[in-house]
């Protein structure tokens, strides 16, 4: 454990983070300067932050571009019968364009009514002041129980807009979720820490394959279902290297395999020149 701990911080320690945000969504609130401004377009980038890079960071932009300089002001000011037009053409995988147009509105009413996404999720998290799950699952139902008959002229929630909208409580890994929430919260390397209230030891890991793959290569977990239970288990194998901030590794680790230097198949190249490679059990 210690061997291992002390590679994982070396590796942390010497890891290029400004060299890979142009290959994260993080990218796009780093750009703003407002906090209100910030948390918005992180969240509607964490949301969108699936399949390749390339991909969905077109879409992103887009997104953000047609919002003008002030995607906060946009969202806090949107009625979806004047401004929809304003995000026409706009989709994503499994996303369509009224799915989009469905997740602004969600946050419209959101912002309308608590003026922050940090302030709704604190209506849950502080209420229970327990886990990071149930101020999540609690910030996630205000969004689903928002009648979307404007968007859709019926109070609906199809596949798309579900897609967007990963809940704990269907034991998801809630990946995009928990990404989202890592931005806010850590305030350390190139994470923004715009929210005071929680600590960054109640993060959960943003878990994707990546994750899960180096994960169960060095051990961290004995599970191969990447749910929110997974997620859990690893993050509590990273609170014995690093109890206060058990995210740190996170960006690093998951960029080493976003990169290619950790794949599939063990054995490879790849594999012989990793940092972890005494410590693997494939």
């Amino acid at each position: 454990m210690k061997k291992l701990k002390k590679i994982l911080d070396r590796f942390y320690r010497e890891y290029d983070f400004e060299g890979r945000i142009l290959h994260d969504p993080i990218q796009f609130p780093l750009g703003y300067e407002n906090p209100r401004d910030i948390e918005v377009s992180a969240f509607m980038a964490s949301c969108l932050a699936y399949g390749r890079v390339d991909q969905f960071r077109s879409v992103i932009k887009e997104l953000l571009s047609r919002m003008g300089g002030s995607p906060y002001a946009f969202i806090a000011d949107f009625k979806v019968r004047k401004h929809r037009k304003h995000l026409e053409g706009i989709k994503y995988r499994f996303n369509e364009n009224e799915d989009i147009v469905s997740m602004v509105y969600l946050l419209h009413r959101i912002l309308s009514r608590y003026s922050s996404i940090e302030h709704a999720f604190q209506q849950h998290y502080q209420k229970h002041h327990t886990t990071i799950e149930q101020g999540l699952s609690g910030l996630i139902g205000m969004f689903l129980e928002t009648d979307t008959s404007p968007v859709y002229e019926e109070d609906i929630k199809p596949r798309g807009l579900l897609h967007l909208f990963p809940s704990p409580l269907n034991r998801s890994s809630c990946k995009r979720a928990n990404l989202f929430l890592r931005w806010m919260i850590r305030d350390d390397d190139i994470d923004l820490g715009i929210w005071e209230k929680v600590s960054k030891n109640q993060l959960v890991i943003p878990l994707d394959t990546h994750i899960a793959r180096i994960s169960s290569c060095l051990g961290l977990t004995e599970r191969c279902n990447q749910d929110w239970k997974t997620a859990v288990e690893i993050t509590e194998s990273f609170k014995k290297f690093d109890p206060e901030d058990p995210l740190k590794y996170d960006f690093a680790l998951c960029h080493h395999g976003i990169s290619g230097l950790c794949r599939d198949n063990s054995g490879n190249e790849a594999c012989k020149e990793c940092h972890f490679r005494d410590f693997s059990r494939i």
